[in-house]
């Protein structure tokens, strides 16, 4: 029988053992299959969000006139946003198409999507439109990946999101290792399992179609991953790109490492609160795989907070267990917890190829924790445009 020492520590395990095993199921399933043929019949229109980013558009539009794609099917479109510095000027000097916005009131990223993808279905050229920020550089292939997906059937697509600054410090270096976890990891094991991969921001793609059918209106502080959500809600599956690459410049200091995470952490709690209701309702009335996943997504807490949590259960177990007040039954839950956990982690690590050096850069992993415990515990000062300081910058 099991003692009530055991019974409420298989109680407060619950919940960290669904968001773990959740985490490994998809590390599990996370694997590379053969890219479709690449296809170069449609048109896009590639946009490229920009807010005083005169330093970094021109290499940014230097990789993507390197796509092997048809150069008369694809257009360079820079959304110079709100701009006080050279951007558009550099950016159509670089020979791109820039469509200038100037509405201090209406601020952000969301904001220039929404004018970028409605002037671009009204003027009507394009089949398809695909997003990549001002400060990335793309693989040659991701047009062609994107049109064989769109050919095929996908309405949306997200390639794969990675850093192209990785070298630059302990920061850089484990968020290479987290985008292996939280982009690729997840997104290969929810492609083969027929969910939807969500949206990253960077590196994603639509059909003129489906901006219509589920218009464009997201302008939270991770208006990627809302629209993600909504599109989910509409039964629309968002295909992950594996082959197709986007790589961004991430913040290597602390202090602008810290405005781009607290941004990104702030964001997603108020998704919680706002669409985890609808995501569940959708689900159950439409049986829907699809909206079920996302909604775990949202649900699942930071792999720090995940850890911390796991360890300290754990460790609490193995005393009562020690004491004689509980039992191996209490300390199983925390234990598997732990397990699904490191294989969630390794399995990121290895898709990071990072090597042996993996092994010292999560040795700053403690530190990093407990830098965000900091940081989420102050709001976002603004909303809007909060534009990411770059190496170099004061």
């Amino acid at each position: 029988m099991m003692s009530r020492g055991d019974l409420a520590l298989v109680v407060a395990s619950g919940p960290m053992v669904a968001a773990s095993a959740y985490l490994a199921t998809l590390a599990l399933a996370a694997r590379r299959v053969n890219a479709p043929a690449g296809m170069r019949g449609l048109a896009f229109d590639v946009i490229v969000p920009a807010h005083n980013e005169e330093r970094v558009v021109e290499t940014t539009l230097s990789s993507l006139r390197a796509l092997e794609y048809p150069p008369n099917k694809y257009r360079l479109v820079v959304v110079a946003d709100n701009c006080d510095d050279g951007t558009a000027d550099r950016a159509r000097a670089a020979g791109a198409i820039v469509w200038e916005r100037h509405e201090p009131e209406r601020q952000g990223k969301g904001y220039a999507l929404a004018f970028a993808f409605a002037t671009s279905l009204a003027d009507g050229w394009a089949d398809a439109v695909v997003v990549v920020d001002a400060d990335s550089i793309a693989s040659s292939n991701l047009l062609s990946a994107f049109a064989a997906r769109f050919i095929a059937g996908a309405d949306c697509v997200q390639a794969d999101y990675g850093v192209q600054n990785a070298g630059s410090s302990w920061r850089t270096r484990l968020t290479r290792i987290a985008f292996a976890l939280y982009h690729t990891v997840r997104s290969l094991g929810r492609e083969r399992l027929g969910l939807s991969c969500g949206l990253r921001g960077n590196g994603m793609g639509f059909t003129t179609e489906v901006l219509r059918r589920v218009p464009y209106a997201a302008f939270s502080l991770v208006e990627d991953v809302e629209y993600g959500l909504v599109l989910g809600v509409a039964g629309v599956r968002v295909v992950y790109a594996q082959d197709a690459i986007v790589l961004g410049d991430m913040p290597a200091s602390g202090d602008a490492a810290r405005v781009q995470r607290q941004r990104w952490e702030m964001g997603r709690r108020g998704l919680l609160r706002q669409y985890v209701p609808t995501l569940l309702r959708t689900a159950v009335m439409q049986r829907s795989a699809i909206a079920l996943d996302l909604a775990a997504d949202v649900l699942v807490p930071p792999l720090t907070t995940l850890t911390a949590a796991s360890l300290a259960g754990t460790v609490m177990a193995a005393a009562l267990w020690w004491l004689g007040v509980a039992g191996p039954l209490g300390f199983a839950g925390w234990a598997v917890s732990d397990v699904a956990l490191m294989t969630y982690v390794c399995r990121g690590c290895a898709l990071a190829r990072t090597g042996s050096r993996t092994v010292a850069d999560l040795l700053w992993a403690p530190l990093y924790a407990a830098w965000k415990v900091t940081l989420l515990a102050r709001p976002p000062r603004r909303r809007g445009w909060v534009r990411t300081r770059r190496e170099g910058e004061r």
